[in-house]
């Protein structure tokens, strides 16, 4: 897609398998009409996290009568962007962002996000019992250590600050000694950190099932089918045309859940979501080689700006991410690079002996990188989700640029924007943090925290 002579990334042809994909489900290459509809009430493009949940919303949780003629499209297989190659981390952000939040917009503001992101945890859990759905999900405990002396001493300030503020989710918060985080969470060289409540889950089967409950409401799925263009305006019958490799089709709304390509569709956010590449890998010890069984999920703080997230899964193997501070000089690697056929080596190369050099207990391990892989992720200027009414374009909904933290946000993102798009539920209405709303000033972002 090229806008005034500039071109927009698209998802790659190719890209490296995740370890969420090795098991395709029967939908992952589902087309439920051999052509494409050349009508839809709603259009939703992307298959992912937000797609999944605006089509849940509209045809099994919410549904009308009349049923809208729902189509979801997705531009390669099911599933196959962000959502399934992330770290599966269900993880509420109480430092680092919302400390930033705070000093922008101020503390009520930034606590918003913060309850907002506590509050998926129990809407996955209530969705996975209802729906019956085997995607591994687990409560924990999550520890957030520092292993830089200074960035630690800021983040107990704030800790403070929110705990004298009177919070209600401060009480789940932990502060861990270096001893503690030695003796509890096993880490070899913390000067302290945190704990607190959080999950994880098989991303790739939570949108699968959930596609799937879907389809067997009247969702039309078209897997393999790229969008390439978006016309500037609706028909005489009020349809906006929509250009795909498969044909036109004319949408009388449309949800973007396209995250990192969100620009390619809606050039005017291009300076306002980025895509960027990050790394995630899976890890495992040698079978019968000893280990310490680790008690939770973890986020690594190396320094400011370098940060590793991990989950131990049920297989005993653990989903290892981030360091992009090995490759942030590089911009060329990472930044608006939509190709995650390509992985970055000096990252990858520090995932061997990531285990061993971390945690007390697995110098016997022999625990080595069993998958590694890349993904594309939607980063916004300002750190804050796009989520609401595209500005200037009535009848375009969107929920994208998550900043690689979408597993507690996109959820309920993508069911407000169901609601926006089949009821016309204003934004203040559906309990998403003021700070997401998506607004033409946000376009011409004030921050730049990408690269700033």
């Amino acid at each position: 897609m090229s806008y005034n002579g500039k071109l927009f990334p698209q998802p790659a042809a190719g890209y490296t398998q995740s370890f969420w994909r090795t098991q395709p489900d029967p939908l992952d290459t589902h087309q439920t009409s051999p052509d494409l509809p050349s009508e839809a009430d709603i259009l939703i493009i992307g298959g992912g996290y937000v797609g999944a949940s605006a089509a849940y919303r509209l045809l099994a949780e919410n549904p009308q009568e009349p049923a809208p003629r729902v189509v979801l499209v997705e531009a390669r297989e099911l599933c196959s962007g962000a959502t399934g190659r992330n770290g599966g981390h269900l993880r509420p952000d109480i430092y680092a962002a919302t400390a930033r939040f705070t000093e922008r917009y101020g503390v009520e503001a930034a606590a918003e996000i913060v309850r907002f992101e506590i509050s998926h945890m129990k809407v996955i859990e209530d969705l996975v019992r209802k729906e019956k759905i085997d995607c591994d999900l687990t409560f924990t405990r999550s520890y957030d250590m520092y292993f830089d002396e200074e960035e630690l001493k800021k983040a107990k300030v704030f800790y403070e600050y929110l705990v004298d503020q009177g919070f209600d989710f401060m009480e789940d918060v932990k502060y861990m000694s270096r001893q503690e985080t030695q003796e509890t969470a096993h880490v070899r060289d913390a000067k302290g950190g945190f704990s607190f409540s959080a999950g994880h889950l098989w991303p790739y089967k939570l949108i699968a099932h959930l596609i799937r409950v879907a389809i067997s409401h009247g969702l039309n799925l078209q897997t393999n089918t790229l969008v390439s263009e978006i016309g500037e305006s609706r028909t005489a019958e009020g349809f906006w045309p929509v250009t795909t490799s498969r044909g036109v089709i004319h949408a009388r709304k449309i949800i973007l859940a396209t995250n990192a390509f969100t620009g390619a569709l809606v050039p005017e956010y291009s300076k306002a979501i980025i895509p960027c590449k990050g790394i995630c890998t899976q890890i495992a010890a040698a079978p019968g080689a000893p280990h310490q069984e680790l008690p939770g999920t973890y986020a690594i703080r190396y320094h400011p700006g370098a940060f590793i997230y991990q989950i131990s899964r049920n297989d005993g193997s653990l989903i290892v991410g981030g360091a992009s501070h090995l490759f942030k000089k590089d911009r060329e690697q990472w930044y608006n690079n939509p190709d995650d056929s390509k992985l970055f080596t000096v990252a990858a190369d520090h995932f061997d002996g990531y285990m061993q050099r971390t945690f007390l207990g697995w110098d016997d391990s022999k625990a080595e990188v069993k998958h590694v892989w890349t993904g594309v992720m939607g980063y916004s200027a300002d750190s804050l989700p796009h989520v609401g009414n595209v500005p200037g374009k009535p009848g375009q909904f969107i929920a994208a640029g998550f900043n690689g933290h979408g597993m507690p946000v996109a959820f309920l993102s993508g069911k407000a924007v169901a609601d926006m798009a089949q009821t016309s539920v204003a934004f203040e209405d559906t309990g998403l943090p003021r700070l997401f709303k998506t607004s033409e000033a946000r376009l011409e972002p004030v921050f730049d925290d990408i690269l700033g």
